[in-house]
């Protein structure tokens, strides 16, 4: 094929470029771009996910005792190494679409009753962000444990929601200028109060507790809306009932009003207990080292129908925000049939996005920057690719290859005369629009092939 004369109407198109700012690919401008995408459309672009866990949501009294008082002292009390961009690079080069990152904010924070969060604690989260958007990683942060001080919201309720709309007024004013990359998560697996209602001895207290979990999301949802900037329209992730599937699917549980209609839900997956959580027998269970009879494929089907029907086939997606399994005694290949088994019922059923729950060097190391098991990487990827095929970066016209077509189909869309039915496919910048500086880019990438 001759690309020298057909890249010639792209070099002709190309002169358009005085007359456009220009399109910055770097990080600050790549995620202060909010595309026209529906929720549903960005989660399912995520793929499949991975947590940096055990990392920035490490707090403890402990730390502030024997600390530097550093971020780095929080970042690495709970085993982790110091994070890296090359280790955070290493995720998107996995396969992985979007990276959670839970967060403590109470670490550093100001102690005169003010709840400001520590200015280099912040900046600490922001740099490990920036460096995942830089790899084009979609991002999570949220409100994690953080020590367990919103178990006292029902006796001590507006001190507690106090503290909570302080820290998110923060947050949201620190991230209101990132794109759509960003998703913030209002909380984890706090939302609800055995306190108040225990879900094994009876009815009472139950609409009570419930109540409190919908209140913390409403407030939530009220202040990022009200931050300003992007978050206007930030796609955001709303935690279930204590992330549990069946109390989430309860009539009681009710996603937040949001005016931007832009919310998706957070539930987590660790079913059964006796695999996917415990590592030896305790007094409330039993431990198994295997996974994969008939019975516990329809457990899990049962689990993601009832999800599904609730949430996914209705028009609001979810995350499951977690999911996995110890390795410590278990049958290594149960370990994989299980991981990839809860991967294929989320994406299979559409709407769904799975993010893997990940400490230090358990599936991924943090040192080497791959994944420790290559046969259960390998598998995911399968999976990922089967129900979310990639799309080859640049073939505009979706005909499986990139070549000077492509150029030709983007010239002709940027002066009005084609449609395009994939956007992302022609955003050569990646920068979240299409103008002539992804056909200059295309260009001299096709130059490359050129004989």
């Amino acid at each position: 094929m001759k690309i020298k004369s057909l890249l010639s109407i792209a070099a002709a198109a190309a002169v358009m470029m005085t007359a456009v700012p220009y399109g910055n690919t770097s990080v600050s401008a790549t995620n202060t771009s909010m595309r026209d995408m529906t929720t549903m459309e960005i989660v399912t672009d995520m793929g499949i996910g991975i947590n940096l866990g055990n990392t920035f949501e490490s707090c403890g009294d402990w730390i502030d005792q024997w600390g530097d008082g550093t971020p780095n002292a929080y970042e690495t009390a709970w085993g982790s190494p110091t994070v890296t961009k090359d280790m955070i690079q290493g995720y998107a080069d996995a396969g992985f679409g979007v990276l959670r990152i839970p967060v403590a904010w109470s670490n550093m924070m100001a102690k005169d009753g003010s709840y400001k969060i520590h200015p280099d604690y912040l900046a600490r989260v922001t740099q490990v962000v920036d460096w995942a958007l830089e790899a084009d990683l979609y991002v999570i942060i949220n409100l994690h444990w953080d020590g367990g001080w919103l178990e006292n919201l029902p006796t001590n309720y507006d001190e507690c929601m106090k503290k909570y709309k302080t820290i998110w007024t923060q947050v949201s004013d620190a991230f209101s200028e990132y794109g759509d990359y960003l998703m913030f998560e209002s909380q984890n697996e706090e939302l609800g109060w055995s306190s108040v209602w225990n879900q094994w001895g009876g009815t009472s207290g139950k609409e009570e507790s419930y109540g409190y979990a919908n209140a913390v999301n409403q407030a939530f949802v009220d202040v990022v809306r009200s931050s300003g900037g992007n978050n206007d329209e930030r796609h955001l992730l709303i935690s279930g009932y204590n992330t549990d599937i069946t109390l989430t699917c309860d009539p009681l549980f009710k996603m937040p009003d949001d005016p931007a209609g832009r919310c998706a839900l957070s539930v987590h997956y660790y079913t059964p207990a006796g695999f996917a959580i415990l590592t030896q027998d305790e007094s409330w269970g039993k431990a198994s080292s295997t996974w994969g009879t008939d019975a516990d494929y329809n457990e899990l089907n049962y689990y993601m129908d009832m999800l599904d029907a609730r949430y996914s086939s209705q028009g609001i997606p979810v995350i499951i925000g977690e999911y996995g399994c110890p390795k410590e005694n278990k049958e290594e290949e149960s370990v994989r049939r299980y991981l990839t088994s809860v991967c294929e019922a989320a994406l299979s059923r559409g709407g769904i996005c799975p993010v893997l729950w990940d400490v230090t060097d358990s599936h991924y190391d943090r040192s080497k920057y791959w994944m420790t098991d290559s046969q259960l990487h390998s598998q995911l990827l399968a999976i990922r690719d089967k129900y979310l095929p990639q799309a080859i970066h640049g073939d505009v016209n979706e005909d499986g290859t990139f070549s000077a077509a492509d150029a030709v189909m983007l010239q002709k869309y940027l002066i009005g005369s084609s449609t395009l039915t994939n956007w992302k496919n022609a955003d050569f910048c990646r920068d979240g629009q299409i103008d002539v500086f992804d056909l200059s880019v295309m260009k001299k990438e096709l130059l490359k092939f050129r004989a």
